[in-house]
């Protein structure tokens, strides 16, 4: 039986499959490309519910036994990079990537890279929550996130306990996922997410100092990118060489001008589509965050998001 879809109310998808060739191709329309089997059985059934904003997508996933897969193969044919972050509801799932196992039940929180391989067993019905968004949307280093891919976070406790019950509400609230206030929920969703990564790397904790150094140059940098911001100045608010800057950078496969460039590029992509920013100029948006050449805030926003930012405004 065919995918059925329809609009309730828009901007929220669903999808309702009756078979998993059904199910595995409403699957792969909502996230990328996945390898997606079944035991055989009678009475396969899915539901997929969905709703997106600014590059976040929302997914509300529930369906009888089966295990996704994204290979090496499929990464090949879409390379997307996308953090997901599934939040259990009902049943249970097994999360397997970058040699690490974690057993997801209600209440729990997981994350993992589409940019490698990895695998989810359900062996039973189940319910779950999917956020998936660009990873370049939080402020964390890839790599750092990398750290915690298939590693379970409580939802009972600690921060799990607080921003489970909003993931959740905003999974059972899909419908608010439209316009200026949508983006901003979800923005709010990524910064609570960032928040429980933050914490799970120890970021926030004195005992890994180099770490949380690290932690509050990235907030330093955020808090001051319409001012002028350079290796130096950064250094000397943090009282380092700019060697030892430029260091911790290279630790993470980036440099500090690329790092301070893709901020200001997100900040002002945000700008770009929010109506409260609607009678200010392309320019006068990138000044607001440090581009003063027009020209070269253009060619930069292109190469990082595809088009100019003109016509990005207007898409949106």
């Amino acid at each position: 039986m065919p995918v059925s879809a329809t609009m309730v109310p828009d901007p929220v998808t669903t999808a309702v499959a009756h078979d998993i060739s059904a199910f595995r191709a409403a699957v792969n329309d909502s996230f990328v490309p996945l390898q997606v089997t079944a035991p055989p059985a009678h009475g396969f059934r899915g539901v997929i519910r969905a709703a997106g904003v600014d590059d976040v997508h929302m997914t509300d996933v529930q369906a009888s036994a089966h295990v996704v897969e994204r290979t090496a193969g499929l990464i090949a044919r879409d390379d997307r990079a996308f953090f997901k972050v599934s939040l259990m509801l009902a049943g249970r799932g097994l999360l397997i990537q970058d040699g690490r196992e974690a057993v997801l039940e209600p209440g729990s929180l997981a994350v993992y890279d589409t940019s490698r391989p990895y695998s989810l067993v359900f062996d039973t019905p189940f319910r779950t929550l999917v956020a998936m968004f660009p990873r370049q949307l939080i402020t964390l280093p890839p790599d750092m996130v990398g750290e915690l891919t298939a590693v379970r976070i409580a939802g009972d406790q600690g921060l799990g306990a607080v921003v489970t019950p909003y993931l959740g509400q905003l999974g059972t609230n899909l419908e608010q996922l439209n316009g200026t206030v949508g983006a901003r929920l979800a923005h709010t969703a990524l910064d609570l997410i960032t928040t429980v990564f933050s914490h799970e790397l120890g970021l926030d904790d004195s005992a890994d100092p180099h770490r949380a150094l690290m932690q509050r140059i990235h907030a330093y940098i955020d808090r001051n990118l319409a001012d002028d911001l350079s290796p130096a100045s950064i250094a000397a608010a943090h009282f380092i060489s700019t060697r030892h800057l430029h260091g911790l950078f290279q630790e993470h496969g980036t440099t500090v001008s690329t790092w301070i460039r893709m901020r200001r590029l997100e900040r002002c992509r945000r700008d770009l589509i929010d109506p409260l920013h609607a009678g200010r100029s392309v320019a006068a948006i990138a000044a607001g965050w440090g581009f003063a050449d027009a020209a070269h805030f253009s060619r930069a926003f292109k190469a990082a998001y595809g088009v100019a930012p003109s016509e990005y405004r207007a898409s949106h």
